[in-house]
């Protein structure tokens, strides 16, 4: 074996820079998970509570979602994002102050909608908790 061999390197990070994108907020009851992209849906910049240091059932609380997603806007705006369709998806407490939160990043926001899936009388829900 060559003891000269040559490491692979890590290719270099291009910036992108997006000026319009989508705002992906994932608010589930357990955590939440910001991602923007580009109008084709490629990855700029994401955050999660749990990314930063939230654990257990703190990773589900409204403070967890604006610091999430105030980090998460902060390296979007890096790549020279200024406007943002937000897509809203699940039931979690953090829905509000994570869009409360992007508004006040001075982040334009364009369009709002609720991308939640609902059943339209789907699959059975499982049974009921007993505690």
């Amino acid at each position: 074996m060559n003891t000269m061999e040559k490491k692979p390197t890590a290719k270099k990070k291009v910036k992108k820079n997006v000026v319009q994108g989508q705002c992906h907020i994932s608010a589930g009851f357990g955590n939440v998970i910001i991602t923007f992209t580009d109008p084709n849906g490629n990855t700029v910049s994401w955050s999660s509570a749990g990314h930063l240091g939230f654990k257990g059932s703190r990773k589900g609380t409204p403070y967890a979602a604006q610091v999430t997603c105030e980090d998460a806007a902060k390296k979007a705006m890096d790549s020279g994002m200024k406007s943002v369709d937000v897509l809203l998806t699940g039931p979690g407490a953090g829905r509000e102050p994570a869009i409360r939160a992007l508004a006040g990043t001075g982040m334009r926001i364009l369009s709002l909608k609720d991308i939640t899936p609902i059943p339209h009388n789907g699959c059975r829900p499982p049974k009921r908790r007993r505690i």
